[in-house]
């Protein structure tokens, strides 16, 4: 088994350990997710026979809006470089409806598993890519389209030969790949060939099963002559360099390993986020109506959580074997709402913390990407120091939990309406402060926010 393989090696400890970098509190989600993700990694470790009659914890995280239920799912799945995808059950219909079909989760699982080894596998061949992007950018600059002869096709297909051109010397070459490097050449403008990406209708399919219908129609079209088209751009030196970077880095890239190893890492190591499951849950009492439909689309989910063969254009992808996060916030329902047989393919439920003031003030400073230091750092780029005192994030995190407790309880993502509203000034005429110092305090953030505070009807606008 290849390193990719394995999911993590990190113990759960360790988990909960990344995961408090980036969230505040909701330990018990944590504990939860971080024990799901070394069960895979020990699930890897034992016997051939065993391995196959374990099967992931599904989890159901109970909690409002806004309190980190989505941002331990994507950090989970960062922390184990897994294929993750987000989904919002609403989202799904019942088969026989107009709506997306269940299975196309786990086709756009298998798009993630793509992207994730591709881009693996194209950092393997950097040093590689690069020499040969180099050569061609030498060639393109000394007169001589380094350009593929089969990039540029005749009204059949076939490529034409290239005009006859003289070849600089090896010395003039040199010299140009010397001023290439030394950035000499930066401001210059050049002309190359790029993939036209081929038809655009194509990917306009939507409906029940539609989307798969859509892909392979372009794959089926993407063999045909002329298709392949590519077009010229007039780009800066550098940017030029990257093009062709990238598409050096993809011919040395092997697409059918690729296209394995991504069936693997998804059955093994997928992970499914189902948001907003409690809106297709049947709420008690309620009989016949939308509800019909709700019951539907569960059942339908159901095979795929269940596990079953899933055929994409990639292959049969098993879902036996994928993880299955779901989270809602049961406001209207329950979780004992969802059918008894989806109920037990969720065996794990954890119950997230609304957030306090406390935390509020913690998510503003302690994250590694916390939002006091985002906007700081997006402010810095003009030139103005952006300094916020103790007793102003407290402030902010006052009336931030004031308005969710007067209004709808979103959670942390108060704090994005209030900083924006708080920062509008600042953030209009930064250009032109630069190379000065803000200092935000408590009186400032009252000052700014007062007139919406105190009007609770525009605050239910603003804020």
């Amino acid at each position: 088994m290849s390193d990719s393989r394995k999911t993590s090696t990190l113990t759960p400890r360790e988990i909960v350990g990344e995961l408090d970098r980036y969230i505040v509190g909701q330990s018990a989600a944590k504990r939860a997710v971080a024990i799901a993700l070394r069960n895979r990694w020990r699930r890897q470790q034992v016997g051939d026979e065993m391995r196959e009659e374990i099967y992931p914890k599904n989890i159901i995280m109970i909690g409002p809006t806004g309190v980190g239920k989505t941002e331990i799912a994507r950090r989970l799945a960062k922390l184990a470089q897994a294929p993750f995808v987000k989904v919002e059950a609403s989202k799904f219909t019942e088969v026989g409806y107009v709506g997306r079909d269940v299975e196309s989760m786990i086709r756009d699982l298998i798009e993630a598993a793509i992207s994730l080894v591709r881009e693996e596998e194209m950092e393997k061949v950097q040093n590689r890519a690069a020499e040969s992007a180099e050569d061609r950018l030498v060639e393109i600059l000394a007169g001589n389209n380094g350009s593929s002869a089969g990039a540029r096709q005749g009204p059949f297909g076939f490529a034409p030969p290239p005009p006859a051109t003289p070849r600089l010397a090896d010395a003039e070459r040199e010299k140009l790949r010397s001023q290439l490097r030394a950035g000499t050449l930066d401001d210059q403008y050049i002309e190359i060939e790029v993939s036209d990406g081929g038809v655009t209708f194509l990917r306009n399919f939507s409906g029940q099963g539609m989307e798969e219908i859509g892909v392979n129609l372009q794959d089926l079209f993407k063999n045909m002559p002329g298709f392949n088209r590519t077009r010229k751009r007039k780009v800066k030196v550098p940017d030029a360099l990257k093009l062709l970077l990238q598409e050096e880095a993809a011919k040395l890239v092997d697409m059918d390993r690729v296209s394995r190893e991504a069936l693997a890492r998804t059955e093994t190591a997928g992970i499914i986020f189902i948001d907003e499951i409690d809106k297709i849950a049947n709420r008690e009492g309620t009989h016949g109506g939308p509800d019909v439909s709700r019951e539907g689309v569960q059942r339908d989910i159901l095979p795929i959580v269940e596990g079953s063969t899933v055929n994409t254009k990639y292959g049969s992808v098993r879902t036996d074997h994928i993880l299955f996060i779901a989270a809602g916030a049961f406001h209207v329902s329950k979780p004992s709402d969802l059918i008894p047989e989806l109920q037990g393919r969720f065996p794990i439920r954890v119950e997230l913390e609304p957030l306090t003031q406390d935390d509020l003030v913690r998510i503003l400073r302690e994250p590694k990407n916390s939002l006091l230091r985002q906007y700081t750092a997006l402010l810095a780029t003009e030139g103005v120091q952006l300094v916020f005192t103790d007793a102003a994030a407290a402030e902010i995190a006052r009336t931030a939990q004031s308005v969710n407790e007067r209004t709808q309880n979103i959670g942390a993502r108060r704090l994005h309406t209030i900083l924006e509203r708080l920062l509008d000034e600042i953030s209009f005429s930064a250009s032109e402060l630069q190379n000065k110092s803000v200092r935000i305090d408590a009186p400032d953030v009252k000052e700014k926010l007062a007139d919406v505070i105190e009007n609770e009807d525009l605050s239910r606008y603003i804020l």
